[in-house]
């Protein structure tokens, strides 16, 4: 009893701290429980709903994604001239997780609503990259770019710290996250593994890292309100160069020598993970959307 009141309070100042910097402070979470019985577009019973709700597979997948979104040179551009990420990048992380989050637990009106904001925001974000090749954030080609970075990262992330998923249900997870990324979008959204490792290979003469990916790079190493969120997040950066395929950290120029990422970096990480689920789970996101499903709406008499 001594050491249990100790230890719960540290586990909600960490579990509150995780959702402070991820979420925002004022998140709601009644948001995820209307209407009663709406399912949401995936549903409990998808992959993506077991993928996503691993908070450390997400973060590790997360910054995996960013890192390899910043190969295409023009997607890095419209991130470098149009986002606050320098100036507000909590601000930054709480809409990119809100977005994921809603698409993923919400309901189906939820996701819709968010869809058209992401959508109009799109709309907005053009220019001229420093190559001189314009660039829209609504090109369908652009959009498929950044879906199939997140999702690949997020499943090689969860199969490398979480479990990894039997080839079916790869499959499945790709084929039922395509559908956020048409919805906004995308097109010829790929809807398999061997489909994701195709897109890759036809995309790779495309990609290389530019001045503003390696300054993204310092930035992301940089990341965190406080000491023990900065080390909290060089642990998960290091995780995050041992899921990227190796053409892309090779040319991030991230040499993470094999011996470190296998009696360094994952062990920490798995340590991190650890400390994450014990602080964080249940998802009061996942619970709030689990609630709403149950509450079935009465049948009219």
């Amino acid at each position: 009893m001594v050491l249990g009141r100790p230890l719960e309070s540290l586990r909600k100042r960490v579990a509150r701290e995780v959702s402070d910097a991820i979420r925002g402070p004022a998140v709601r979470f009644d948001a995820y429980r209307e209407p009663g019985g709406d399912p949401g577009v995936l549903g409990p019973d998808s992959v993506a709903w077991r993928v996503h709700a691993d908070l450390p597979g997400m973060l590790v997948g997360g910054f995996a994604a960013l890192l390899l979104q910043t190969l295409h040179p023009q997607a890095m551009a419209a991130v470098d001239q149009h986002s606050a990420f320098r100036e507000d990048p909590f601000g930054r992380l709480h809409r990119t997780s809100a977005f994921v989050a809603m698409s993923t637990f919400g309901s189906t009106p939820a996701f819709e609503a968010a869809a058209d904001r992401v959508i109009r925001i799109h709309e907005t974000v053009k220019g001229t990259g420093p190559d001189g090749v314009p660039y829209e954030a609504s090109d369908p080609a652009l959009l498929t770019w950044v879906h199939v970075a997140e999702v690949s990262c997020f499943a090689a992330a969860y199969q490398q710290y979480v479990t990894p998923l039997a080839s079916d249900d790869l499959d499945r997870y790709f084929a039922e996250t395509s559908v956020i990324a048409e919805r906004l979008g995308a097109r010829a959204v790929p809807k398999s593994a061997a489909e994701i490792e195709a897109y890759f290979a036809q995309a790779r003469p495309q990609l290389r890292a530019t001045a503003p990916a390696f300054e993204a790079l310092r930035f992301l190493r940089r990341f965190g309100a406080n000491l023990p969120q900065r080390i909290t997040v060089r642990i998960l950066m290091n995780g995050a160069v041992g899921v990227l395929p190796e053409w892309a950290s090779a040319d991030l120029r991230l040499d993470r020598p094999r011996a470190v990422r296998t009696l360094i970096d994952r062990p920490l990480m798995r340590v991190v993970a650890w400390i994450l689920r014990w602080a964080c789970e249940p998802s009061p996101v996942v619970v709030a959307s689990l609630e709403r499903i149950s509450n079935r709406p009465t049948a009219a008499a």
